[in-house]
């Protein structure tokens, strides 16, 4: 019992992101145009960082090492996440913003809180091994989420919410974070969990990683952003391996 309390405070501090769309409202859409391509490298740089600084060191020191079904469970969260996002953007293809309102929302809050679900079991599984493999998961998600939900914010106000609304329900979906760790920890004494919770999240951080937040950096050719986004995503590397140092 003594990895739920982290695990879900964790978890419980996730949803709470949900929240940050709360801040375009103050932004001008240039300014958050700026932030956002800096928080996406970060964001690319503390996943990729957590994957190979802490996650693949823990799952090779482990007792069955980084065996065949460690790779299976890679593999398996880099096509999870595939066929994840081949779920919401058919949606999104058979809901345009222009033609229909409501459906876009409905799809977008399905297909955050399935995410999120997904998030929170990764976290949970990561206190299941220690506390500190725990926190450095929960950082390298939160990283993720931010530029995420002010994406999912901008998307439910463009269908047309009310921005009060579209915090509701974006908060609603974070919730789901917390039913994934819920369900995890309940589940901690079936036999394998870790050694297959472990190498899936390795490969959904690099899958979101690689298809998701880097890609959108090279739509800015230009110099001196993309060495502002060379230095955000070593950053985000950087904050990974500090965490291994505090340890």
């Amino acid at each position: 019992m003594t990895s739920w309390l982290p695990a879900l405070g964790a978890v419980a501090l996730m949803s709470s992101l949900s929240l940050v769309g709360a801040a375009t409202m103050a932004l001008r859409a240039r300014t958050l145009e700026r932030a956002l391509v800096v928080l996406i490298a970060f964001a690319a740089g503390a996943l990729l960082g957590d994957v190979f600084i802490h996650i693949v060191p823990e799952v090779s020191e482990s007792g069955t090492g980084f065996d065949t079904a460690a790779s299976a469970s890679v593999l398996g969260g880099i096509v999870g996440f595939f066929v994840l996002e081949k779920v919401f953007h058919w949606h999104h293809a058979h809901f345009p913003h222009e033609e229909v309102v409501h459906p876009v929302a409905v799809s977008n809050v399905v297909g955050d809180a399935l995410h999120n679900f997904v998030d929170g079991a990764i976290i949970a599984g990561a206190f299941l091994v220690s506390t500190q493999l725990g926190i450095a998961t929960t950082v390298a998600v939160a990283l993720h989420e931010i530029p995420q939900e002010l994406g999912d914010f901008a998307i439910l106000v463009h269908a047309g919410l009310r921005p009060r609304r579209a915090l509701l329900l974006n908060f609603a979906s974070g919730l789901a974070g917390v039913v994934g760790a819920v369900v995890t920890l309940l589940l901690r004494d079936t036999p394998g969990l870790e050694q297959f919770l472990l190498p899936f999240s390795a490969g959904a951080f690099v899958y979101i990683a690689g298809t998701d937040l880097i890609p959108e950096l090279h739509k800015e050719p230009e110099l001196r952003k993309s060495l502002l986004q060379g230095g955000a995503l070593l950053l985000g590397i950087g904050v990974m391996a500090l965490l291994l140092v505090i340890e």
